[in-house]
């Protein structure tokens, strides 16, 4: 019985931590896209997507409307979009994307994880080469045909579809990324999420212990409260 309690308590509280982290990053996400293009949703693409994106994931709604809120105050400092690269030990590439009021904080404490994982930040640019970034939308599958959708979103910068048991995957050019979200729309078609991502080009295999170590580095920069994503190429 003391097991079992103890077992569900340490669920909640995983979800909980999970929850207020996904949370946070929508917070500064629906920050960034109010001061680029206001706070209103039928007017800012990029704000739109990230309430749906937030909606999605359960965000509640009096937190969406207070992150909005904040963000349209003149007071509001806002964030800066900070992207970091850098090389984990065993030459496998990591690259860190943040949203901070704060750079001179971040690129320390972004920094500090790599050098104590055995890593090293590089330049701006240095994994050009290394990652495509890339528009990625979640749809609902209901009443979707891979092949009609197929034909009907290639002119609008659709380069793959594929699916799974939970839903169909369409990915375009970071370019491309606007057009697809709008014909979507129009289409009236259940996206579950839209998300820019990297996609590394090519991978490094390691060992089982070599993957630890870069499972280790990755988790703790996902832990940093500047940090939004992080992608790697390790297979």
């Amino acid at each position: 019985m003391g097991r079992a309690f103890e077992f569900r308590r340490g669920r909640k509280e995983k979800r909980w931590d999970w929850m207020a982290k996904t949370f946070t990053k929508y917070g500064r996400e629906i920050s960034l896209a109010v001061k680029q293009a206001g706070p209103d949703p039928l007017t800012n693409s990029r704000l739109r997507i990230v309430l749906q994106n937030a909606k999605n994931d359960n965000m509640p709604k009096d937190r969406i409307e207070s992150a909005i809120k904040r963000a349209s105050s003149k007071d509001e400092k806002g964030y800066e979009e900070v992207v970091y690269e850098g090389y984990g030990p065993h030459a496998v590439a990591i690259l860190v994307e943040t949203a901070t009021d704060n750079p001179t904080r971040t690129v320390a404490n972004v920094r500090l994880i790599f050098n104590r994982g055995g890593g090293s930040l590089g330049k701006s640019g240095s994994l050009d080469f290394v990652f495509q970034r890339k528009g990625v939308f979640k749809l609902a599958p209901a009443g979707l045909s891979l092949d009609d959708l197929e034909l009907e979103l290639i002119d609008f910068g659709l380069e793959e579809i594929s699916q799974d048991d939970e839903a169909v995957y369409l990915y375009t050019a970071f370019t491309d990324f606007g057009t697809m979200q709008k014909a979507l729309e129009e289409r009236s078609i259940n996206v579950l999420s839209a998300t820019l991502q990297r996609i590394p080009n090519s991978f490094v295999e390691v060992t089982d212990e070599q993957a630890e170590e870069i499972e280790e580095i990755v988790d703790k920069l996902e832990q940093d409260e500047d940090v939004q994503a992080v992608y790697h190429n390790m297979k």
